[in-house]
């Protein structure tokens, strides 16, 4: 098990070069909304081939907190499944309440039921309230069992307690660390991803941060900034095919509503089409925004509450920013990586910056 919170940050897409739109937060993550906080624990053991419970290791726990550990107010939230063959736990209530509640954590798929349970014993551990007698956490997956013996089972209570214990906010390390250490995206090692954007309304400065744990796309789709990247590696495939799904956590200080939080969520696959994935079949493809605003409000025990919210014709510069986000977290959990070898010698290369960048400058997309 790694120590990730003091782990070296690797350089970006935009040192690089890349000409990504918009104007970034400090961290140019999802910790620029704040109070919002990022803890992981990332598993890496074994090589050769697999014994199923033994390994080889290559997965982790990603924990993001709302309002941080000090804070249990709800935050209004909405959610959007783009392709369903993936899981977020906690989705029915959020629909009906309009409320996020707890903390999320994301992590292999064979692991989401003890994401969601750890999670549950973290917040009675703590006396940290949901608001109810009951908790519904919401936990997500994507698959690493190309790399990870993921019906091992290796993630355990502790691991996503730890996860969350770990959380704080500032830099954010991508790539592969927690639950997105076992994951691929257009068949190149990626993993953890995440970028923010700030917006103006009416001389007010917001910000929306996204955070991915990215495992999807055919090896032939992947494009760059409007480039068609992929068609020109085709070499070194692993699984040479579209497989995976793709989380996306989406938080903002702008003050929304849960129906405008859900039309949020609905612009991430904009940011990822720009990437070059139709949403296969395969993919799990599931969205969750929230936004921190109104805090006063969503922490009040009165029956009536006054809260403030945008307009619905003042968010067109918020899904602007969902999609732009989207797409630079995306490419910087690819970008910000190493290439792995797993289970029985699997190998998911990095992605070549150097020829991918080649590339861009010769179409021009590079000074």
């Amino acid at each position: 098990m790694t120590p990730d919170n003091n782990a070296k940050l690797k350089q970006r897409g935009r040192a690089l070069g890349l000409p990504f739109p918009g104007k970034t937060g400090k961290f140019n993550a999802i910790t620029d909304v704040a109070g919002v906080e990022v803890g992981t624990v990332t598993l890496i053991s074994g090589d050769g081939p697999l014994i199923v419970g033994k390994g080889p290791v290559r997965t982790g726990v990603t924990a993001i907190l709302p309002r941080g550990r000090r804070s249990a107010v709800p935050c209004a939230a909405g959610s959007y499944s783009f392709n369903g063959n993936g899981e977020m736990t906690g989705l029915a209530w959020i629909e009906e309440a309009g409320e996020l509640q707890t903390p999320i954590t994301i992590t292999n798929t064979s692991s989401c039921g003890v994401a969601r349970d750890a999670t549950l014993q973290w917040l009675v551990k703590n006396k940290i309230g949901t608001g109810q007698d009951w908790g519904l956490p919401v936990a997500a997956e994507t698959y690493d069992g190309d790399l990870n013996d993921i019906n091992g089972f290796h993630v355990t209570s502790d691991h996503v307690m730890q996860a969350l214990d770990n959380a704080r906010g500032g830099e954010v390390e991508l790539g592969s660390v927690g639950g997105g250490t076992g994951m691929l995206t257009y068949d190149f090692k990626a993993g953890n991803g995440s970028s923010s954007r700030l917006v103006s309304v009416e001389g007010q400065t917001y910000t929306v941060g996204v955070f991915v744990q990215s495992n999807f796309g055919a090896r032939q789709d992947f494009t760059v900034l409007g480039v068609p990247i992929g068609a020109h590696i085709l070499q070194d495939q692993l699984r040479g095919k579209e497989q995976g799904s793709v989380i996306a956590i989406v938080a903002t200080d702008a003050p929304l509503q849960p129906h405008q939080l859900k039309r949020l969520a609905r612009r991430v696959p904009l940011g990822l089409a720009r990437t070059g994935t139709v949403g296969n079949n395969s993919s799990g493809d599931i969205f969750l925004a929230f936004s921190t605003a109104n805090e006063v409000a969503m922490s009040s025990t009165s029956r009536l509450r006054k809260a403030d919210y945008l307009a619905n014709n003042a968010i067109d510069v918020l899904f602007r920013a969902v999609v732009e986000a989207t797409e630079e977290a995306v490419l910087d959990s690819m970008i910000c990586n190493e290439t792995m070898v797993g289970r029985d010698g699997n190998i998911a290369i990095a992605l070549p910056v150097e020829q991918m960048m080649q590339l861009m400058r010769k179409q021009g997309r590079l000074s």
